[in-house]
């Protein structure tokens, strides 16, 4: 459960920590504004994706569907600073497919925690693979983070790219290659 009182409290003693004043005009309500905000980029933190994927109907569609151009946001553990782009996930029904939203809400839930790249695309196949059961999962996702464009290296523009697969999409090469085809140009 995120602690609204806490973070308001920590965020005031880091304006004061930096020099600035908690209570001039601009800054008054931003601890309370910052807590507000972070109670929304961490909800996921108390969500299950695996329960977002729960509504499926039955359906005998056995060719790769994938979900283009997700977009998303998460939160560095590293720095705190925003990284966003975009998620590309695939999956070989076995007999049910999942409702289109709930991919995209899947996704939401497990990005809105503090972590790494990497393990958010591990995340989500696992959940994906874990609740549908399919013949095989892919995801791709490409996105630029603010700790790498904003500060250290200031390399604005930069994208970071992960992948991860289970099932047939990880060990079949022509599964794997119908998943990049229909991304075309990522």
């Amino acid at each position: 459960m995120i602690d609204e009182t806490k973070i308001t409290q920590s965020v005031r003693a880091i304006i004061e920590a930096i020099g600035d004043d908690p209570d001039r005009e601009g800054l008054k309500d931003t601890p309370v504004r910052v807590s507000k905000m972070y109670r929304e980029f961490f909800s996921g933190i108390s969500e299950e994706a695996g329960k977002a994927l729960e509504t499926v109907f039955d359906e005998n569609h056995k060719e790769i569907v994938v979900f283009k151009d997700l977009a998303f946001f998460s939160i560095c553990e590293h720095h705190f600073l925003p990284f966003y782009g975009v998620a590309h996930i695939g999956y070989l029904p076995e007999g049910k497919v999942v409702g289109a939203s709930k991919v995209a809400r899947a996704l939401d839930i497990l990005a809105r925690r503090p972590q790494i790249q990497e393990r958010l695309t591990d995340r989500i196949v696992d959940a994906i693979d874990d609740t549908l059961k399919p013949g095989g999962v892919a995801v791709m996702i490409s996105a630029e983070h603010m700790c790498m464009s904003l500060r250290g290296v200031k390399k604005p523009g930069s994208k970071i790219v992960t992948f991860s697969s289970r099932g047939k999409l990880k060990t079949q090469q022509d599964c794997r290659r119908d998943f990049f085809r229909l991304l075309g140009d990522v």
